[in-house]
């Protein structure tokens, strides 16, 4: 079990440094973003705060708004809100800027299934969901709406303002938003940890660590994933988010 939860740990984190990395690369593809990461990007051109930075801030005061939806968050939650930030700005300072368009949309692709991958293994890890996909899950239960129509107007929403503020929308959003759930869906349950055999210790274990938190479609495997949505992360998230 300690094996096991070391794992777990491990790859959670893992996880979060390669969605962030991930997301660095989708924009220095520049060809469009995941809504999330447009809000962010758009931010920061009135602010003079990396895309990091505002990555932190705005999970953070996501997170806050768990409070009158009674959400509660895992250990997966804060370590998605305090080292997703720092790998978007860490891959930015890695991978320059690309003029040639052809090499930018390589490097949007290889973003796109890294972060596919990264999901899988910080998802999988099963420590609760993002602040977005948290957000989102409180939101359902109280409103008493369906998942899509909650989660499309989150997104759609957050990529209206980025947009406006500066924000990249283009192909790349569109490819986001039609291939991430068909490769995460791949992801998840392949790099999910199994449950322990001992399902009483296994149970006692988790509702310690996880704090009950919930968890979404993005956030249980095998069940599929869906976007207009990230990452992870997504909720990039992912949004991842």
């Amino acid at each position: 079990m300690t094996a096991n939860l070391a794992r777990r740990i491990a790859q959670l984190l893992i996880g979060l440094v390669l969605y962030g990395i991930a997301v660095a690369l989708m924009l220095r593809g520049a060809i469009g973003v995941e809504p999330w990461t447009v809000f962010s990007q758009g931010v920061a051109h009135h602010l003079p705060l990396s895309i990091g930075t505002l990555t932190v801030v705005i999970g953070a005061l996501v997170l806050l708004a768990w409070i009158p939806l009674r959400q509660r968050p895992g250990i997966g939650t804060i370590a998605n809100v305090i080292v997703l930030g720092p790998a978007i700005d860490l891959g930015l300072l890695i991978v320059p800027p690309v003029e040639p368009l052809l090499p930018r949309i390589a490097i949007f692709a290889g973003g796109l299934l890294l972060l596919a991958v990264a999901s899988g293994l910080y998802i999988g890890a099963r420590f609760g969901p993002g602040p977005r996909d948290g957000l989102m899950t409180g939101l359902v239960a109280r409103t008493g709406r369906p998942i899509w129509m909650i989660r499309t107007g989150l997104e759609v929403t957050v990529l209206a303002i980025g947009w406006l503020l500066g924000g990249t929308v283009g192909l790349g959003t569109v490819a986001f938003a039609v291939l991430i759930g068909p490769l995460c869906n791949i992801t998840i349950p392949l790099l999910r940890v199994p449950e322990p055999s001992c399902t009483a210790a296994a149970g006692a274990t988790d509702g310690l660590i996880e704090a009950g938190a919930p968890h979404d479609e993005r956030a249980a495997a095998p069940r599929p994933v869906t976007t207009t949505a990230s990452a992870v992360p997504t909720d990039s998230e992912g949004s991842p988010s």
